[in-house]
């Protein structure tokens, strides 16, 4: 395990190499480059892996000191390395699945214009994933948290040359930037109180010097909440995610599907001790979660972009996760995180496949009849689809997100388990519609499929991973995070398991009634006024893009045009101005005629004998 520190060196040496080049690379020199660099991060990763399970380190945790980073007036982080179950299953999640969608990348951006700046960029958002989760200290994970919100913001706007492009990228900064300073308020809270920034040391410490229920580690934990909620794409900040699809697809899959958009759930589960101490804030994590999921999937029903489905149904997934952090199921949370990298990943990859088949196309509606032309693409929907369904026995999904509903009414969060069970309905629905509508009925345009080892590798490990045997990869989460209420099973799981997979079939029969064929309920549904209102709200996500353009970017955009001529440096000029008037009127009195000066002196000499008088 003393390679550790290799797993984060490979995507830097490869960001480096590529960064300097400057695109002199030929296209294949790159691919070896930036895939290889993540295929090396992976081998070590697996190595690290199987290590850890044949004979795990004492006290099931490893560190590695790399050097000192600082030392402040007290504040003394290092970089260090620090794996146990949890960081192990987010490098296995991490270096396996970037490496896969790092592999089909090389294939689906071949010829395009920033080959090798791509390929930077994914480098050193691999690597600024390994700090944030092998970070030891809160300080080094936030480094870790900002790299990857640099790389997302690079890999948004990758297209910079088409302006929406670039208005997706500045908006996906700003918002979980507005996260981030929250989390960072935090950060200061507990360092000013508990006086380190050490992971481990603020799970020792907290109890100590907090009770439950304290004001201001309930403040520093809702503040964690916030960067948690940002970095998520969760209910408030959740604006941002729909329109970072505007990057490359395998971008889509790697940042905002299987990797980043998880790190708010890794943070929460990583500082489980300061909101076990905090059971309103755990309470307020699981309702952002149920709210979420709900929202999003209903926003997913009437997307028309392939991309945009896929990213309402990744906050959905997400929110599962989120509600099951906050019913207190820390494995199922994790577990959940690590079966959607692989069926959100794989759905994404085929997304791309698609979209590259259709010569750019990513409105469903102008596919359509694909199922014979790209049946690897199709394969790839079908088993990733009925995982996130969470078809009964057969998919990965099934056995992570029941285990979420079965939490949630072991915990007796009656109110966050129906939240659960509609966004399993709805989940059916809409990613069965996407199915049908591009996959089958009339073909809409001309499909050609894609070709070579890159293209259909990543695919068919993600299509195993997905099914079953997805599942039987277990998190090896004993004695890292506490254990939930539900953990030694009921009799009522199997119950829920049955009525769970009963709406997941209904929803996926319901999808066939209403998109296969003529569509015409469909189509007198959406016509109806009730339609055309639900249809357009929940199209614009349920308007909170025209909400928060009401309330923060309006006034903004107000105030800078009434502060345009800035009225403050106005008034310091009032000084030079009066100067320049003073010098003006007094240079008229420099006439040079021995009459006005004498005038003058007269004049002068009459008021001050004027002032002695009267004095």
């Amino acid at each position: 395990m003393n390679l550790l520190f290799l797993t984060c060196l490979f995507p830097l040496l490869g960001w480096l190499l590529l960064a300097f080049s400057r695109g002199r690379f030929l296209e294949n020199t790159t691919a070896v480059i930036g895939v290889g660099s993540v295929g090396l991060s992976a081998s070590i990763a697996a190595w690290i892996i199987w290590q850890f399970t044949v004979a795990p380190p004492a006290g099931g945790v490893y560190t590695q000191l790399l050097w000192q980073w600082m030392s402040v007036d007290g504040l003394t982080p290092s970089f260090t390395l620090y794996l146990d179950g949890l960081s192990l299953t987010m490098l296995g999640v991490v270096t396996g699945v970037g490496f896969l969608i790092h592999l089909f990348a090389s294939w689906y951006m071949r010829g395009e214009e920033g080959y090798s700046r791509f390929f930077a960029y994914t480098n050193l958002f691999i690597a600024s994933m390994l700090f944030l989760v092998l970070g030891d200290n809160l300080l080094f994970l936030y480094f870790g948290w900002e790299g990857v919100g640099l790389c997302s913001y690079l890999l948004i706007g990758f297209y910079f040359k088409h302006t929406p492009n670039g208005n997706a990228a500045l908006k996906a900064f700003i918002v979980t930037r507005v996260g981030d300073v929250f989390m960072a308020i935090g950060l200061f809270i507990l360092f000013f109180h508990l006086g380190t920034l050490n992971i481990q040391e603020l799970m020792v410490l907290a109890p100590q010097k907090y009770v439950a229920g304290d004001t201001w580690l309930w403040f520093a934990t809702l503040m964690l909440l916030g960067g948690a909620v940002g970095k998520s794409a969760q209910l408030p900040l959740q604006t941002w995610l729909a329109d970072a699809m505007a990057g490359p697809t395998p971008v889509s899959a790697l940042i905002h599907a299987a990797t980043m958009v998880t790190a708010g759930v890794y943070l929460i589960a990583r500082t489980h001790g300061l909101f076990l101490l905090t059971p309103e804030i755990l309470e307020l994590v699981g309702i952002v979660g149920g709210v979420t999921l709900v929202l999003a999937g209903f926003a997913a029903l009437v997307q028309t972009d392939i991309k945009r489905i896929l990213a309402y149904s990744t906050m959905s997934q997400i929110g599962y996760m989120f509600l099951a952090l906050g019913v207190g199921a820390w494995d199922a949370a994790i577990f959940h995180l690590m079966t959607h990298a692989f069926f959100k990943a794989l759905l994404f990859l085929a997304s791309g496949a698609v979209i590259n088949a259709c010569h750019h196309e990513q409105n469903i509606f102008k596919m359509g009849g694909l199922w014979n032309k790209l049946p690897l693409a199709y394969a790839s929907f079908i088993v990733g689809g009925a995982a996130l369904a969470a078809l009964p026995l057969i998919t990965a999904g099934f056995y992570s997100k029941d285990e979420i509903l079965w939490e949630a009414f072991a915990s007796g969060h009656q109110e966050l388990l129906y939240a659960g069970l509609v966004g399993a309905f709805m989940t059916s629905l809409y990613t069965f519609r996407l199915i049908f509508i591009a996959f089958h009925g009339e073909q809409q345009t001309e499909a050609h499929a894609g070709h070579g080892v890159a293209h259909w590798l990543p695919l068919a490990v993600l299509i195993l991973l997905s099914t079953f045997i997805g599942a039987l990869i277990t998190p090896p989460l004993a004695g890292v995070l506490p254990q939930s209420v539900g953990h030694a099973g009921g009799e009522a799981k199997h119950s829920l398991e049955i009525a769970s997979g009963s709406i997941a079939l209904a929803g996926i029969l319901l999808a066939a009634l209403l998109f296969l064929g003529k569509r015409r309920l469909v189509g007198a549904v959406a016509q109806s006024a009730a339609g055309r209102f639900l249809g357009a709200w929940w199209f614009a996500a349920w308007g909170f893009d025209w909400l928060y353009g009401t309330l923060f970017v309006k006034p903004y955009l107000l105030a800078c045009r009434l502060l345009a001529r800035d009225p403050i440096d106005g008034s310091i000029g009032v000084v030079p101005r009066l100067a320049r008037g003073g010098h003006s009127i007094l240079s008229r009195s420099e006439t040079g005629q021995l009459r006005w000066y004498t005038a003058s002196i007269v004049g002068g000499a009459v008021l001050v004998f004027a002032a002695v008088l009267l004095a």
